[in-house]
């Protein structure tokens, strides 16, 4: 009886598992810049290149400015920047990719296939509203310039990229330097300013007072050019899926279609079944006869 009780006492008890909550640190999210429009991290890049400029040039960015023949009723331009030898009026772009066309192009395509707007004539209609507020600026005196990133690659005529022009295609990187070289081009042009410290001054206090910074506004500015984009894109790929001939309507094949326009000079960018290629083939030659 006392070996048992003995045994019983010397039992080892079994080790209680003590649970300890670990306590999980909530993960800490990073302070992620979120751009509140498309190409703003790209023109604060600009933005720093801009301030290197000389000191009597001044510069506005992300002007949203009243344009009643724009479908938006506004137009946004990206960069100002005033000299005393010129204005520059600069269209940002972030595409990726090979980027193609001729300044008398009304569009443009980034590898071939996807369209785009020919950016000179959007900063065009930027131009026209920028003139609509500073009257007294002639066009002549006004430089366009689109920038691209370095993530691209031009296939555009060579004209755009050199220096004497008013129509200049940059890669970002080189922004300030364009408008160096282009600024000194202009002084051996006109030998003295255009414009006085005070008509600069001016020029900028006046755009920068007509500047729309009403978010809602903007917001809705941004939401008819997205609307527009995509259903000018929808037609674009209903165009694409379908071949037909201008003349009659009957669908025809992809090579048809790429004979046609491959011929640009014969049918002027339009798609023509064998029938119809005959017809506007005999036409041509009677007026060439």
């Amino acid at each position: 009886m006392l070996s048992k009780l003995i045994a019983k006492l010397n039992k080892k008890k079994p080790t209680e598992k003590i649970q300890v909550s670990k306590t999980h640190k909530p993960k800490q999210n990073k302070n992620k810049v979120k751009p509140t429009r498309i190409g703003e991290l790209g023109e604060y890049k600009i933005n720093i290149q801009l301030d290197q400029l000389p000191r009597e040039c001044r510069y506005l960015s992300d002007l949203l400015l009243p344009n009643p023949k724009a479908k938006s009723g506004y137009s946004q331009i990206d960069h100002v920047i005033f000299t005393p030898y010129g204005i520059f009026v600069v269209e940002t772009k972030n595409y990726a990719g090979t980027i193609s066309g001729d300044r008398e192009n009304s569009q443009w395509t980034v590898n071939g296939k996807f369209k785009m707007v020919n950016p000179f004539n959007q900063n065009y209609g930027h131009i026209k509203a920028m003139q609509s507020i500073l009257t007294s600026v002639e066009e002549s005196n006004i430089i366009s310039m689109v920038s691209f990133t370095k993530r691209c690659t031009f296939r555009v005529n060579p004209e755009l990229r050199k220096i004497q022009s008013n129509d200049l295609i940059v890669y970002d990187v080189e922004l300030s330097e364009y408008i160096t070289r282009k600024l000194n081009v202009l002084k051996l042009q006109y030998q003295k300013a255009i414009f006085s410290n005070e008509e600069l001054l001016h020029m900028y206090n006046k755009l920068k007072e007509v500047n729309i910074t009403d978010s809602k506004i903007r917001e809705k500015h941004v939401e008819l050019l997205k609307a527009k984009s995509e259903k000018e894109t929808s037609v674009d790929a209903k165009q694409d899926k379908v071949n037909t001939c201008k003349t009659c309507g009957r669908e025809v094949s992809e090579k048809v279609k790429a004979f046609c326009l491959s011929n640009s000079e014969r049918f002027k960018g339009n798609v023509y079944c064998y029938e119809h290629q005959k017809v506007v083939e005999k036409i041509r030659e009677n007026l060439i006869n």
